[in-house]
């Protein structure tokens, strides 16, 4: 279990990576953002992406994923880590592009104890996405709430 406590600045974190082809970029799109550019080659050709780009809420929710399943192989307990209280800062930098692959990674920004709920920490990160070529193409930075191990009740 991870607490509080544990949680180290400046600890990076590589999530994983993920290829978005042309037919889940317009699946996705089809149900969520159904613009030319993101379901259309020929019309996406014509913009000013100059090819098939993926949804920014799709590389979005592939971070979520990734997230999710490294909150899931180290044993996180819902009861010792939650929510997240927002994101800030969310910026698309580059387009994503049918066949590219991006990596996802957090950095761990700062922490501080909640004065309101003693019980409670919050911590700081900066999620990033680059892709094949290592340019940055998508960041945010996050906050998620973790108990903190010397306010529990023996």
């Amino acid at each position: 279990m991870i607490w509080f406590e544990d949680i180290e600045i400046g600890r990076k974190t590589e999530l994983g990576s993920y290829t978005f082809t042309a037919d889940e970029i317009k699946r996705f799109a089809r149900q969520f953002d159904p613009q030319p550019f993101h379901l259309d080659e020929e019309a996406a050709k014509q913009s000013h992406f100059g090819g098939l780009a993926a949804s920014g809420w799709h590389t979005a929710s592939v971070f979520m994923k990734l997230q999710s399943r490294r909150i899931n192989e180290i044993g996180s307990d819902v009861r010792k880590s939650g929510p997240s209280p927002g994101y800030k800062n969310l910026r698309w930098l580059k387009p994503v592009l049918a066949g590219d692959t991006l990596t996802y990674s957090t950095e761990i920004t700062s922490k501080r104890a909640l004065a309101t709920r003693p019980q409670w920490g919050i911590v700081f990160l900066q999620v990033r996405a680059v892709n094949q070529r290592d340019e940055p193409v998508f960041e945010f930075e996050s906050s998620v709430l973790f108990a903190r191990r010397e306010t529990q009740k023996a």
